[in-house]
């Protein structure tokens, strides 16, 4: 099973014709791919449940919300859908947009909680060593470039050393792991393997997040 080039196309058409009259006129269209591309995520949600544990699978809305935009257009030209990790003890989230020019792939952590983002600042201040390691896996090299994505601030966290020899970890306000597709790559036959892939290249990131989100300075449970 892979992405079919008519949804592709479909997306390309929106993007040149992004208004409410195009899409009304192509509406069964859309529900036809909206169709096929659910069962193609329950796809991609049965490959990760054999190497995770998966709560629920949430298919993004292409209607975007313009009250509070300057961009007025009213459809957003991408399927997307996320996958929530299961339980208390499993943090972090799976993530893929199919856009034209735009396809990524990530997951982790985009906008912690303080007290998580406090957590694992302190974790990464006493000793940063299993951090740097996943940064170093060959694996996470491969499909991540070996980094962690997301906001930065531009200087040291209150209460933290700016010359911590961390600081570029600790600047950190989210942890985040992405990778891009090509349209060619999106196409392929290949595209859900490569999926797979990625989402499981994440699980020694998530593996590690979750401990210590679960755990207190001292490696203690605290759920």
């Amino acid at each position: 099973m892979q992405f079919e080039k008519s949804s592709f196309q479909f997306l390309k058409d929106l993007q040149n014709n992004n208004n409410r009259e195009w899409f009304t006129e192509h509406k069964p269209t859309f529900v036809k791919h909206q169709k096929n591309l659910k069962e193609l995520f329950l796809k991609m949600q049965m490959q990760l449940e054999k190497h995770d544990e998966i709560d629920k699978m949430k298919i993004y809305r292409i209607y975007r919300d313009v009250r509070f935009s300057k961009d007025k257009t009213p459809y957003n030209p991408r399927f997307a859908v996320s996958f929530s990790r299961l339980g208390k003890q499993l943090r972090g989230g799976y993530y893929l947009q199919i856009k034209p020019g735009e396809t990524l792939l990530g997951g982790g952590f985009w906008q912690p909680e303080k007290d998580d983002l406090y957590r694992l600042r302190k974790e990464i201040e006493q000793d940063a060593t299993e951090f740097r390691e996943i940064l170093e896996d060959e694996t996470f090299v491969k499909y991540f470039e070996g980094k962690f994505g997301g906001d930065e601030l531009k200087s040291a966290p209150r209460g933290f050393d700016k010359e911590h020899k961390d600081i570029d970890l600790l600047r950190k306000k989210g942890f985040v792991a992405t990778r891009n597709f090509t349209d060619a790559e999106v196409l392929a036959p290949n595209f859900l393997e490569e999926v797979n892939k990625s989402f499981k290249a994440l699980r020694p990131f998530f593996n590690l997040f979750s401990d210590v989100l679960t755990t207190n300075l001292n490696g203690e449970s605290i759920v």
